[in-house]
C-alpha cells in the first residue's frame, strides 16, 4: 500500500497541470477510500515541480491587463485566477504532508478535501482561458505565490495564519467585485465559475481558521495576538480594506484578527 506522504510528494513533484489535478483527486479519493497508509515516511519538496509555461514574473514586472472588458483584459483576468488555483493546489498538498504527522487525521481531511477543489477550481478556469482562444500558460504569471510557503514551512501556525488566513482570505475579500464586473458584462458562466470558487474559499479559509484556533490552544495563546504576531513576522504584504467581513466571519475570521493591524 502506498503512503500518504509518497502520494502527496509525487503529486507535488508531477509539473504537468492537468496530470497534477488528476494526482491530486485521485489522492483524496484513495484517503477517502482507505487505500493509503498512514505514514509520513518522505520528506516534502521545498517547491513544487511546475511546467515551463507560464514564466514566473516578480509582481513588478507583470504586464498591465488593460481596460476590463478587453479580449486581452478578460484572457488576463481569467489566467491570472488560474495560475492563483494551480499554486493553490501545491499550497494545500504541502499543508497536509508536511504537517499531517502533527496535526492528525482531522487536519489531513481537511486539507486534503482543500487541494481536491483547488484541482476542481484550476480545470474550470482552464478551461475558461481556452473558451477565450487562449490555453494556461500563455501569459507570464506572479512568481510570489509560494514565497509564503516557503517562508513558513517549519511552523503549521505560521502557515495557518499566513496562507489560509491572510491569502485565500484576500480572495473573499476581491472576489465579489470580480464576480459583479463579469456578471455585468453578460458573462453567466464566468460568474457561475467565481460564485462556486467563492463558497469554496470561505469552507477553505474555515479550516485553516479552525486549526489554527487549535494551535494556539495547544501554545496556551490568545488566538487573535498569536495570529498579528505570526503575520507580521511571515507576511511581508500588508493587510488592506475594504474586508469581505461578512464572508470572513462565516470562515470564523472575525475583525478581532485583522483589524489592528490593517492600513
Amino acid at each position: 500500500m502506498t503512503t500518504l506522504a509518497r502520494a502527496i510528494r509525487s503529486a507535488l513533484l508531477t509539473a504537468d497541470p492537468r496530470a497534477k489535478c488528476f494526482a491530486t483527486r485521485q489522492i483524496a479519493r484513495d484517503w477517502r477510500a482507505g487505500r493509503l497508509a498512514w505514514d509520513f515516511d518522505v520528506a516534502m519538496p521545498d517547491q513544487p515541480a511546475w511546467p515551463d509555461a507560464p514564466e514566473l514574473l516578480p509582481p513588478g514586472r507583470m504586464p498591465k491587463r488593460g481596460k476590463f472588458g478587453s479580449e486581452r483584459a478578460r484572457i488576463a483576468l481569467w489566467h491570472s485566477l488560474a495560475h492563483i488555483e494551480f499554486v493553490a493546489i501545491d499550497l494545500a498538498l504541502d499543508m497536509a504532508g508536511r504537517f499531517g504527522a502533527q496535526m492528525g487525521r482531522d487536519f489531513v481531511d481537511d486539507f486534503l478535501s482543500v487541494a481536491a477543489d483547488e484541482a476542481m477550481h484550476f480545470a474550470l478556469l482552464a478551461r475558461k482561458v481556452e473558451s477565450l482562444g487562449s490555453h494556461y500558460g500563455a501569459l507570464p504569471a506572479h512568481a510570489g505565490l509560494w514565497e509564503a510557503a516557503f517562508a513558513t514551512r517549519k511552523d503549521v501556525a505560521a502557515r495557518l495564519a499566513v496562507v489560509p488566513m491572510v491569502l485565500e482570505a484576500r480572495g473573499l475579500d476581491v472576489t465579489p467585485a470580480t464576480l459583479e464586473r463579469v456578471a455585468a458584462a453578460g458573462d453567466a458562466g464566468g460568474a457561475k465559475i467565481l460564485a462556486r470558487i467563492l463558497d469554496d474559499e470561505i469552507r477553505h479559509v474555515a479550516a485553516g481558521t479552525k486549526h489554527f484556533l487549535r494551535c494556539a490552544e495547544m501554545a496556551q495563546a490568545n488566538p487573535e495576538s498569536l495570529w498579528q504576531t505570526l503575520v507580521k513576522q511571515h507576511f511581508h504584504g500588508s493587510i488592506k480594506p475594504p474586508f469581505n467581513d461578512s464572508a470572513r466571519l462565516a470562515a470564523g475570521l472575525s475583525r478581532g484578527f485583522y483589524a489592528e493591524i490593517a492600513h
